[in-house]
């Protein structure tokens, strides 16, 4: 069995935090939850549930997702696969065991936990949120013969592959970064269908108008980057 290391980045998400980490099965060896300039109890919180806590004082996913990379990559052993994994609870932890598994036995590299609509608690997706995924996996299905049908943010990649997709967006393109650099590398993928409910709390970029014009920008440049290159 390969090292499995989950990095969770987490902005206020005191409430919602310990019960994350208390669902995440048993078959990952750490918890590596990155407190995103949180000004309330995340990083206790997160201590006090298991996790090794980190400290990411710029406000954005993205640099979030690289600081806990930036730790593992200073470790010793070398894990063989990366989850992501959101702090709100909208997730359920518990699904990770099916969302590595077609890594473990197919030899995958990537897949997505993807939000199908019959799994999906009513209102725990904004309009906004559902009309960008369709917008945005609706185009890499146009430009680049995709079969992907959201932006999930829990999903699981092999650490090399990750390694050398060398991400770099800081803020709200990380998902669809890493999407479309694994269709330019060929990378196999799946996407698992995982349940989704409201979230603990209120959404740094769907509950707001900013937030959601500015991820819808950030995704859309990222396509159309990737799609005249």
């Amino acid at each position: 069995m390969p090292l499995i290391k989950v990095i969770i980045p987490a902005h206020n998400e005191a409430d919602s935090i310990g019960k994350v980490i208390k669902d995440i099965p048993q078959i990952v060896n750490e918890v590596i939850v990155v407190s995103n300039n949180s000004s309330d109890e995340t990083e206790e919180n997160a201590r006090l549930a298991g996790a090794t806590v980190l400290s990411e004082r710029r406000k954005g996913y993205g640099f979030a997702c690289l600081k806990g990379m930036e730790y593992i990559a200073a470790q010793q052993k070398t894990p063989g696969i990366i989850v992501f994994l959101d702090g709100d609870y909208s997730d359920y932890p518990e699904e990770l065991e099916k969302i590595v598994e077609p890594i473990l036995t197919r030899d995958i590299d990537m897949v997505i936990g993807a939000r199908v609509k019959r799994w999906r608690e009513k209102g725990a997706m904004t309009f906004p949120q559902i009309f960008g995924n369709w917008l945005a996996t609706t185009l890499m299905k146009l430009f680049f013969n995709a079969r992907f049908t959201d932006l999930g943010p829990f999903r699981t990649i092999k650490y090399e592959k990750l390694l050398a997709l060398e991400m770099e967006d800081k803020t709200y393109g990380w998902t669809v970064e890493m999407q479309l650099k694994a269709l330019k590398k060929n990378y196999s993928y799946e996407e698992v269908p995982v349940h989704y409910r409201n979230r603990i709390g209120v959404s740094k970029v769907s509950g707001t108008v900013k937030g959601a014009f500015m991820a819808g920008v950030k995704i859309l440049g990222w396509i159309f980057k990737y799609s005249f290159k």
